[in-house]
């Protein structure tokens, strides 16, 4: 009974997967249909962030296929193969986007990878010293964010699609996993981890269509602001509980402390990411104190507060889930 329940779940998880996977899919497909006729992708017909979007869903597809496998070749551990795997895939599909994909304009041809960096860009102050040397900031957007091309540019977007891949994989192996044994103790987490996931993609996708309505200051408003640190928040959340989910069975210190120093710690490679990609800048969320760096360090109190909260929150649902564990 228990296997025919796992064959009907798997079933619809892959059906599931593939049908929320169309339009990255459809992306992807478009794309190597141009390489293959014109050897290149035109602007106009550039499908906006198929990287890392579409290396993404074919890994989790992979992942997903071979669930069956994982489980019956390492039980309990089929998490770890099915996430290792899936990360290894998007790795693969990813790179090679990246270095055979070439985008054209009448202006210039880049590599997928160089053009996807016209996507990320923002206006940086007029001025500001350098050794007690003022000095007016002539570079523009594209001359910060394109030039020569560092992999660290894409801290952040490997760090996001790293944190989707295992998140999705976790919550439908974890599911799969109570189908099979009947061991119900991580349902709790796992639900938590299925709405935590969710919420982060969602803003993950509106992000994609939007970029959170910045207007390509430095400075964002309110709105853009307020999307932007709910965006952080749940990034150090999603994968501060797939963390918890996976020590659910250690030490109730353990369980609390380490995921919550991860969910710290992932928030504030995030803000990394962003300050390589932004040449050591960060969007600022207002003026005065609160929303200027510290002295000595980039970081403004607001972006302190939020890598906090991230942790804070990440404690308390921690503490709920083992205060209730069944």
């Amino acid at each position: 009974m228990k296997n025919r329940k796992f064959r009907s779940y798997w079933c619809l998880t892959v059906i599931g997967t593939v049908i929320l996977s169309f339009y990255p899919l459809y992306m992807g497909v478009r794309v190597i249909g141009d390489m293959i006729q014109d050897g290149t992708v035109l602007k106009e017909n550039y499908p906006k962030y198929i990287i890392p979007y579409t290396p993404i869903a074919y890994a989790i597809i992979l992942g997903v296929l071979l669930m069956p496998l994982f489980v019956k070749l390492m039980k309990d551990f089929a998490i770890l193969g099915g996430s290792a795997l899936s990360v290894a895939a998007f790795f693969g599909f990813e790179l090679l986007f990246e270095k055979k994909v070439v985008v054209s304009s009448t202006e210039t041809v880049a590599k997928l990878a160089d053009w996807q960096m016209f996507l990320c860009r923002y206006v940086p102050p007029e001025e500001y010293v350098f050794d007690t040397e003022e000095v007016i900031r002539t570079e523009t957007a594209v001359d910060i964010l394109i030039g020569e091309y560092n992999p660290a540019f894409k801290l952040h977007f490997y760090l996001i699609s790293v944190v989707l891949i295992l998140a999705i994989l976790n919550s439908i192996y974890g599911f799969a996993q109570m189908i099979r044994t009947g061991d119900g103790s991580r349902k709790k987490a796992l639900i938590l981890q299925s709405i935590s996931v969710a919420l982060f993609l969602g803003l993950c996708i509106l992000a994609c269509f939007t970029a959170f309505w910045r207007g390509g200051e430095i400075q964002v408003s309110p709105l853009s602001a307020s999307l932007m640190m709910i965006f952080f928040i749940m990034l150090g959340v999603t994968v501060g509980i797939f963390v918890g989910s996976l020590l659910l069975k250690k030490q109730k210190a353990v369980a609390l402390y380490v995921p919550t120093a991860i969910s710290l710690m992932t928030t504030f490679v995030m803000y990394l990411g962003e300050m390589i990609l932004l040449h050591a800048h960060l969007y600022r969320f207002g003026k005065g104190f609160f929303f200027s760096g510290l002295p000595g360090i980039v970081l403004a109190p607001v972006d302190v507060l939020v890598i906090l909260m991230a942790g804070g929150i990440t404690y308390l649902l921690m503490r709920f889930v083992i205060s209730r564990k069944s």
